[in-house]
């Protein structure tokens, strides 16, 4: 059996490191980018959905607030309106009792109007970091 100088028994126990071209290392550095770039966007997913559930229960439970406090007026509004019955024609107390609710429309209709009024369609802050980003992207050094 030949001999091995300590020289070669160093440098055989040492682990192999392989060169590799830089072409290797960048397409190397591309493909983990994009697994993690894929990985974060699964994680987005999933925390989307979860939050999306989340919502979708309370809008639920919204809802059935919405419902109870419509179910509150309208016993409310037939209790005025016997009490008014009480001392006037049925007729005349229902009259009031729906000419009180179509004021209380039209006020809230034009809050909402009014406010309405001041939405922008147009996402502006989007829109002006879009444009901050394709300027920076045409003169990436100033």
């Amino acid at each position: 059996m030949a001999t091995m100088s300590p020289l070669s028994r160093a440098r055989s126990a040492e682990p192999q490191v392989q060169e590799r071209s830089t072409g290797e290392l960048l397409s190397r550095v591309t493909s983990d980018l994009q697994v993690l770039f894929r990985q974060e966007v699964e994680l987005a997913k999933a925390e989307i959905k979860e939050e999306g559930t989340k919502a979708g229960k309370a809008a639920g439970m919204f809802g059935g607030a919405g419902f109870a406090g419509y179910m509150v007026l309208l016993f409310l509004s037939l209790a005025a309106m016997f009490g008014l019955a009480a001392v006037m024609d049925d007729g005349w107390a229902a009259l009031i009792i729906a000419a009180l609710w179509a004021v209380a429309a039209a006020v809230l209709y034009q809050m909402g109007r009014t406010k309405m009024r001041t939405v922008s369609p147009k996402p502006e802050q989007t829109v002006q970091t879009l444009k901050e980003d394709a300027e920076w992207a045409r003169h990436p050094t100033t």
